[in-house]
């Protein structure tokens, strides 16, 4: 969903145990939110009734991505602005596209179709951030990406969201706007702020920061598997499939696109992930507040698929080793052997 803060770029002493707590995280996460689907899925009645919060998990997990970004990373952007907007643009055309394509191919009935789509319009997910840097990929351009496009989501998602399901259900751009606003934009500004004034406090509770992340993602989805628990028996298997095909693609769509324009290693993992990996907490927040409990469920399960298959990509990414990063390339911080962003030769 919104998924895990991003590893702390910070030099202090905090840094390494922020830095293992975010991959422990990240790796936990469809574990906490498998158990919290459950949950929902058994206890309805006890997990229904708290849907009018889920507005507010979201915005805490969108403050505590404000909390992992730092000014430096805005600067990025304009150190290699095209390589940002490439990713940008290849993520809000590729993923709502591929997401009709996924509801057109499987045939999708309406409300589940918008799930889909929805999840598709969504800005980049923080947890690209983590498995890119597991990945030994560029870390500092995936924040960008993240970074921009979350920043672009107020006007872009509920503009491609209105084009694209438009036909399938009534599309409230104005009021989808405003929600992005209040859940997304004006939350990170926050963090961001506070990060700001008080990074000393920030960094000293910047290794909670991904569980109590994990935590409000995994409590989102046991209310939105709650709201459409009478229908998971008979659309759980077609939404899987949708959310897998949707989620492989556009991980091989980010990768072809960078390779294309015969971007280095490093960016090629980066983007990858950052076109593959969404921000599906939104798209399961908007989905229930404007459209309906069942197409919430999309971006329920992309919540727990998309952390799996990013860890395995990352995996494997990260035993395949690549030449010395490009010169502007930012420091990585060191996990360890099995960690370090250095890389062997070309393959």
């Amino acid at each position: 969903m919104s998924d895990t803060p991003t590893p702390p770029r910070s030099a202090s002493a905090d840094a390494p145990t922020a830095d293992r707590s975010s991959i422990i995280a990240v790796t936990a996460l469809p574990v906490l939110v498998v158990i919290a689907g459950v949950l929902g899925l058994l206890l309805p009645d006890a997990f229904t009734p708290l849907a009018p919060t889920i507005t507010w998990a979201l915005g805490v997990v969108m403050f505590f991505m404000g909390l992992t970004l730092t000014l430096p990373d805005f600067a990025r952007i304009a150190k290699r602005p095209w390589v940002a907007v490439l990713g940008v643009v290849t993520q809000f055309v590729a993923m709502p596209l591929l997401g009709l394509l996924v509801v057109t191919v499987y045939g999708l009935p309406a409300e589940i179709a918008v799930g889909v789509i929805l999840v598709g319009c969504a800005p980049g997910g923080t947890a690209s951030n983590v498995v890119t840097y597991l990945a030994k990929g560029d870390t500092a351009l995936s924040v960008s990406i993240t970074t921009l496009s979350t920043l672009l989501a107020p006007v872009l998602t509920p503009l491609l969201t209105l084009w694209l399901a438009g036909s399938y259900m009534d599309v409230p751009f104005g009021s989808m706007f405003i929600s992005i606003c209040q859940t997304v934009l004006v939350p990170v500004i926050v963090g961001v702020l506070v990060r700001v004034f008080a990074s000393k406090v920030v960094d000293a509770i910047a290794p909670v920061l991904p569980w109590l992340a994990s935590i409000a993602i995994a409590y989102i989805v046991s209310i939105v598997v709650a709201g459409s628990a009478g229908s998971i028996a008979t659309a759980g298997v077609l939404v899987l499939l949708a959310v897998v095909t949707h989620n492989v693609l556009g991980l091989a769509v980010g990768y072809g696109v960078a390779t294309a324009c015969r971007l280095d290693t490093p960016t090629r993992r980066a983007l990858s992930f950052e076109v593959g990996l969404q921000n599906s907490g939104l798209a399961s927040t908007l989905a229930t507040t404007y459209f309906s409990p069942l197409a919430a469920l999309p971006g329920a399960v992309f919540s727990v698929w998309h952390n799996v298959s990013g860890a395995l990509l990352a995996s494997v990414f990260a035993r395949r080793p690549y030449g010395k990063p490009p010169v502007d390339a930012p420091e990585r911080v060191s996990v360890g052997a099995s960690g370090s962003a250095d890389g062997g030769a070309d393959r």
